[in-house]
Formats: C-alpha cells, sequence, structure tokens
C-alpha cells in the first residue's frame, strides 16, 4: 500500500519565523555549484602580485565549450579606510567575472573601473563584480606564521572562518555588467546564481594565493605555504545587511521556485515506502558530523544564541526520544520520523531534520536543482477579464491569516522600507521616529492586500479591468494574488513593517538557500556568515563529493 503526501501548507510554512529556521542542504547552491562544476578545469592564468600582494590576478574556469575568468585586484588600503558597510569607497581587493579569458586590453580597462566600483563602468563582457576586505587580525597573523616557517593557530582561524570578507556581489546590469537575458539560456550556468557562486569559489583561492606569496616574499628562505587542511576548512566571509531583505519579497516566482523545490523533495521522501539502512546509516552519520559544526557556531548575539541553543536542545531529545526509538524496517520509515518531529520539535529543531534527510538521495536532489530557477515575466500579465469576485475569494483562500490582521493599530504600521539616496540600497525605518515616510518603498504586501480585500468589497462582480482604472495604486499586489493562485509558495505570510518583524529572518532564509552556515547576526538587520568553508580547493574539485559541508 502505498501513501500520498501532501507538500506542506504554505500558511504553515510561508511565516518569517519559520522560514528564518531554514538551513542549508543538498539543494543550497554552494553545494550544487560544486557538483555541476566538478568536471571543469579550474587554472591560475596570471598572479602578477608585488611583495605586498598587490597586483592583478585571474583565474579560470573551463569546459570544452566555454571559459569564464575571475579578475582580481588587489590595492594598498589604509587601515582607517577600511570598512565592510556597502557604502565604503575603497577596498583591499575588486573582483569582476569575465566572459571568456579577459585580453591585456580588457584587464587594463578593468584595472581603471573595477576597484571604483560605483564610480567605474564594466561591460557587457563582465557578468559579476564584488569586493572584499581582509579579516585583519587573521590575515596579519598567517602571514607573520608562515614567514616564520609555522603554520597559523588553528583556534583562532576556526573562530573566524576566514581570511577575506565580501560585502554584496553584484550582476544583472549593475555598474554595466552584462543583463542576464545575455547569458541565461546558458545551460552551464543555468541553476541559481551560478555566476555569484562562481565568483565566491574562486575569490577563496586568490585568498590563499596571495598569503602564501606575500608569506614567500617576506622570507623566501624560511617561509612555508598554507597547510592544505587548514585551507579547506578556511572560506569567505560575508557582511550581509537589509539591501538582501527585499530581494525575496520583489521575486515571488523565483522564491516559490526554491520553497516549492524544498517541499518537493520532502514529499518525495516521506513518500519513500522501503527505506534502505544504507540511507539511514547516512543520514545518522550527517547528523552525528552536523553537530560538530553546531558545536562550533560561535556569536555574540543573544537573538541568535537562543536558536542554537535550541536547536541544540531539540536534536538531543530527536535522537533520544525518536531516532533510537524507530527502526528503518518500519514502512514509510521518514514519514513516520518526520511527523514526529513536526509535533515535538521547534522550528529550527524540524527545518534543520528536514534538510538532513535530503543527504542521501542524490537521484531525487540532482533532478529537482535545475527548477530553482524561474522566468518571473511568465506571471507579469493580469487576466483582466476575471471578476473582482474571483479575486476576493482567491485572496480569502490564499492570504486568510493576513486579512485578518489589523492595520488600524500602531503596531501593525511600525515600519516603512525606502530607498538610501546615497547608495540606492533598501533600509527600514520607524514611522513614528523618523522622517521619510512618504517615500515608502511597496513593500508592505500584508497592509495592500488587506487593503486590496477590502475596496473589493465595494466593487461586487466588476471586471478586473474597469476596478483596476480606479485602484491603479494596487495593481502591483492584484498582480501578486493572481500569481499566489499559480505559486502558492510566492509570498510570505506576514506583516513586513510590523512592530515584530526581524529583517534577519528574510536575510537568514535566502543565504540558507545559498548555503550558509553559521549564521553572525550583528544587528536584527545585518549579519556575518562564512561561504565554502570546509570545501575542495581548486586543484582537487574534480576528486570532490558532496561531503565536503559538513566537515
Amino acid at each position: 500500500m502505498l501513501i500520498k503526501v501532501q507538500h506542506r501548507d504554505p500558511n504553515q510554512i510561508m511565516k518569517l519565523s519559520r522560514l528564518g529556521c531554514f538551513h542549508q542542504s543538498k539543494l543550497s547552491f554552494l553545494r550544487s555549484f560544486i557538483r555541476e562544476f566538478k568536471d571543469w578545469e579550474f587554472k591560475s592564468e596570471i598572479f602578477e602580485l608585488d611583495k605586498e600582494g598587490y597586483g592583478t590576478a585571474v583565474y579560470s574556469v573551463s569546459n570544452k565549450e566555454r571559459t569564464y575568468s575571475l579578475v582580481c585586484f588587489a590595492n594598498k588600503l589604509d587601515d582607517t579606510e577600511r570598512s565592510d558597510r556597502v557604502i565604503a569607497t575603497k577596498w583591499d581587493a575588486a573582483f569582476v567575472i569575465h566572459d571568456g579569458l579577459p585580453s591585456k586590453d580588457d584587464i587594463d580597462r578593468l584595472r581603471e573601473n573595477v576597484p571604483k566600483q560605483e564610480v567605474g563602468r564594466c561591460s557587457f563582457k563582465e557578468l559579476a563584480l564584488s569586493r572584499a576586505n581582509r579579516s585583519v587580525r587573521v590575515f596579519n597573523h598567517v602571514i607573520d606564521s608562515l614567514s616564520n616557517g609555522i603554520q597559523p593557530n588553528k583556534k583562532l582561524l576556526s573562530e573566524v572562518g576566514y581570511l577575506y570578507r565580501t560585502t554584496a556581489v553584484y550582476g544583472s546590469g549593475k555598474f554595466g555588467l552584462a543583463d542576464r537575458y545575455r547569458i541565461k539560456d546558458r545551460p552551464e550556468i543555468n541553476g541559481p546564481f551560478r555566476i555569484e557562486m562562481m565568483l565566491v569559489y574562486l575569490v577563496r583561492q586568490f585568498t590563499f594565493d596571495q598569503v602564501n606569496h606575500i608569506a614567500h616574499k617576506k622570507n623566501p628562505n624560511q617561509s612555508v605555504k598554507l597547510d592544505l587542511e587548514i585551507s579547506r576548512q578556511l572560506g569567505i566571509g560575508n557582511s550581509t545587511g537589509l539591501g538582501m531583505a527585499p530581494f525575496i519579497i520583489n521575486h515571488p516566482a523565483l522564491l516559490h521556485q526554491w520553497i516549492y523545490v524544498r517541499e518537493e523533495a520532502l514529499r518525495q521522501i516521506r513518500e519513500i515506502k522501503n527505506v534502505s539502512n544504507d540511507d539511514f546509516e547516512m543520514f545518522k552519520t550527517f547528523l552525528e558530523l552536523s553537530k560538530k559544526n553546531i558545536s562550533n557556531w560561535n556569536t555574540d548575539s543573544e537573538f541568535q544564541n537562543v536558536k542554537i541553543n535550541q536547536l541544540k536542545e531539540d536534536i538531543q531529545k530527536f535522537e533520544n526520544n525518536c531516532l533510537n526509538n524507530i527502526t528503518v524496517e518500519k514502512e514509510f520509515f521518514w514519514n513516520e520520523m518526520y511527523k514526529w518531529v513536526e509535533k515535538n520539535l521547534n522550528h529550527e529543531g524540524v527545518e534543520y531534520i528536514v534538510s538532513l534527510m535530503m543527504e542521501p538521495y542524490d537521484n531525487i536532489i540532482n533532478l529537482l536543482v535545475p527548477q530553482m530557477s524561474s522566468d518571473e515575466d511568465h506571471y507579469f500579465d493580469i487576466p483582466t477579464n476575471r471578476s473582482t469576485d474571483q479575486l476576493k475569494t482567491s485572496i480569502e483562500k490564499s492570504y486568510p491569516d493576513i486579512i485578518r490582521m489589523d492595520f488600524s493599530i500602531d503596531k501593525s504600521n511600525e515600519n516603512f522600507w525606502y530607498i538610501s539616496k546615497n547608495k540606492e540600497e533598501p533600509r527600514l525605518a520607524s514611522r513614528f521616529d523618523e522622517p521619510g515616510s512618504e517615500l515608502e518603498q511597496p513593500l508592505a504586501i500584508a497592509r495592500d492586500i488587506k487593503e486590496l480585500h477590502a475596496r473589493l468589497s465595494s466593487h461586487k462582480n466588476e471586471e478586473l479591468s474597469k476596478f483596476l482604472e480606479e485602484n491603479s495604486d494596487l495593481r502591483h499586489v492584484v498582480r501578486r494574488c493572481h500569481i499566489v493562485e499559480k505559486l502558492p509558495y510566492a509570498e510570505i505570510q506576514d506583516n513586513s513593517i510590523g512592530s515584530e518583524l526581524m529583517p534577519i529572518d528574510m536575510l537568514r532564509l535566502k543565504l540558507s538557500f545559498f548555503g550558509a552556515q553559521k549564521f553572525d547576526p550583528r544587528s536584527d538587520k545585518w549579519l556575518r556568515i562564512c561561504m565554502y568553508q570546509g570545501a575542495p580547493l581548486m586543484h582537487e574539485i574534480n576528486k570532490s563529493n558532496d561531503t565536503w559541508i559538513y566537515n
């Protein structure tokens, strides 16, 4: 006898308190990038740095049909000029992904522009751009150690986890970069954020090559290279703030694909009738390995430490009361286990176990990863021949919790989103304490849905085309309501301007799909993460397996 498992209810899953508990999984972009590019050739093409490590480097990624290159510019930076803020104008290093191998003229052109960031301009030949600063304490310690013939302190490196940290990784037309439409049909980068993942991975290699180079120039007779095992344990840091948060609101179709694919993976796994002992043992192995990562998750954030301790308690409870009391011989083992987890653990523990359940199933995950992209133009048109009554009914079905919200009270309208004049980046402000709410961005989706529902009540059985003539200010949310009819995970079922909003949940949701671990919030509006920690090095990527995330 087979069972039919339903996808989890969007009204349950699409709450920020739940989405903010997501963890990396086999679906995460860092991991799927490594799997998809392990057969490509990775090379260092140019490495022209002076004795202090300043200069130009180029790395290439090639298969039989195509080549992409990372062009690196390392610049001298005074300590007083170093800032992780996106508004900074100078950085220790700047990077760009070039389409193909760059010519000397290309490199000269990029050298004049890339380090300038906003002031400079790239071309259609460039696909992504980023910048990074050294973690000065760690960077200097590593060079001092290597130049004296010894390896750096592993404890210090473990506490930080990287030599450089980036801020934004830009693409899709920013600063003159190629628009997405130029490359979106290339099969090798059809997966989500492939170019951005490539950039970060190659930047990581540059950081190792740079410290080895500087240490050798400092003391050529005694210096040693950074141990390969230590190198693998270092990733690339990242500082992420509110600029990322509106992405998941502004791209509902893409958000749906990310969540839907995750939910579809869970559904298929829960429907497995007979689970092999090998698959179960693999799950237990990854659970045990992952516990070491949790124990090394350091942060000063009280908010995050509560969640870490909650996760540790959930795993202990899971092992004591579930894992040791059920046997794999039971039919639909994963389904029974999941039902226990959902009933007995906190959101943090539930979503952690969901991620681990995917580990044994390459055959399921690899078929789903290509579905994590979306052509959002397909969902732009509004069916204006439909009636207002139909739309009202659809809203009541798709947004039951939102239409019960009360936006007549201040706490439901506490915040507003706006665009920073200096950097054109999203920001969040208190409506009642700060000026500028007249410049509010259309990101208060819950409030607008509630307003739309109310207005529809006075336009009964009317064509939407006529309704929109009089209510064009709500066109954006009418479109979203029709998207959610087709794509049920497209909408966050929460108030994005309320007093209880934790923007950090929005950031963590997106970063979990990127593959980040060990989230380190510095406030409720920005955090630090580490990417590719434990990943294979450039020269060994073709021999790698998918277990590196737990190393």
